[in-house]
């Protein structure tokens, strides 16, 4: 079991009180069984997670759409689960989605995990988003500095020239300002 599954069924069983239910899904290796569990009416959030984070893992696309709606959540930790499982989807549609969200202003405190997405992805959506973000929320008083960071350290690991004109903007930004420093270094 690898740290990220780990860290998920930790958190679940802890949601789920323990329940049978919890580790028949965390164990089972019945793909449609667990399909199910993201049509079926009632069904708690966790057993959700847990469904289309191991059929995500798989590379099952049944899992796009939950993943997706977790990648967006409030709780960062799902983000984080969904994240892991999405770019493990190897899904067509996972870079568009998350460019989406990125881009989406009004959730923008939301943002952090497909930025970070985005960078591991190395799409063709990935540069023009991370740009058009960080340029959106490089003001010095931007209480979204997190997600400007998260731009301006993709725009660092995908190394790509296009950014420097962002990257430059982001020096004035006193929270950005060593990132995009070393960004700009790194650039050909």
């Amino acid at each position: 079991m690898d740290e990220d599954f780990r860290s998920l069924a930790d958190r679940v069983r802890d949601e789920s009180g323990g329940s049978a239910a919890c580790e028949r899904l965390l164990t089972t290796g019945d793909q449609e069984e667990l399909a199910g569990v993201l049509v079926e009416r009632e069904r708690p959030l966790w057993a959700r997670e847990v469904a289309a984070f191991r059929l995500g893992c798989g590379g099952d696309r049944r899992a796009f759409e939950a993943l997706v709606l977790l990648l967006n959540h409030r709780d960062p930790e799902r983000c984080v689960s969904a994240s892991y499982a999405l770019a493990r989807l190897a899904d067509p549609r996972t870079a568009r989605a998350a460019a989406a969200l990125a881009t989406n202003t009004l959730r923008t405190a939301y943002a952090l995990h497909p930025v970070r997405l985005l960078t591991e992805l190395r799409a063709p959506e990935s540069v023009p988003v991370l740009i058009a973000t960080l340029e959106r929320l490089s003001a010095p008083d931007e209480p979204y500095w997190r997600v400007a960071l998260a731009c301006v350290e993709g725009l660092h690991r995908l190394g790509d020239p296009r950014g420097r004109p962002s990257l430059e903007g982001a020096l004035a930004h006193p929270r950005l300002t060593e990132a995009a420093r070393a960004a700009l270094r790194s650039l050909p």
